[in-house]
């Protein structure tokens, strides 16, 4: 894999994880019903981009919030998101990267792997600046999770507890 989605997607981790942590820690956040939507959204979105670049053994199914008793398992289904996106990174080159996928919730787009990848990435930074805005709303205090700060923190890995 190239070192650029290598970092965005350790990147994408990290800032996940710090997000959950700061939600967990102002229980308001994750009472909110924008914000449990939004990191649904978030990590469905997440799930299906890796659906899509991955082998697709199956049909992919758009969940809902309420298929989650709680948000521990939604966090949960993120955490597992982040594994198997790594494992699928660990096998891929930058032929495996450039070849076509299809994205069928775009009308059948046909996109590189990378460009996949990069939109998913960049994706779930926009949502996470809205909610990092929303739990500001609601008192709490958003963590700084932009790549720039990542990167001057020496790129840590992700804690997510």
């Amino acid at each position: 894999m190239t070192i650029y989605l290598d970092e965005l997607y350790r990147h994408q981790e990290w800032a996940d994880a710090e997000h959950w942590r700061a939600f967990e820690a102002h229980p308001a956040a994750l009472a909110d019903k924008a914000i449990r939507e939004r990191l649904l959204h978030i990590h469905v979105v997440q799930s299906a981009f890796f659906w899509a670049v991955g082998p697709r053994t199956s049909k992919f199914v758009f969940i809902k919030i309420e298929d989650y008793r709680n948000m521990a398992d939604l966090k949960a289904f993120a955490q597992k998101y982040h594994r198997e996106i790594a494992d699928l990174f660990n096998g891929m080159d930058e032929k495996l990267e450039a070849e076509q996928v299809e994205i069928p919730w775009f009308d059948g787009l046909k996109i590189s792997r990378r460009q996949a990848l990069t939109q998913c990435a960049m994706h779930s930074h926009y949502h996470r600046g809205q909610n990092a805005t929303r739990l500001r709303e609601l008192g709490g205090v958003p963590p700084a999770t932009d790549f720039i700060m990542w990167l001057s923190q020496r790129q840590p890995a992700a804690v997510w507890s």
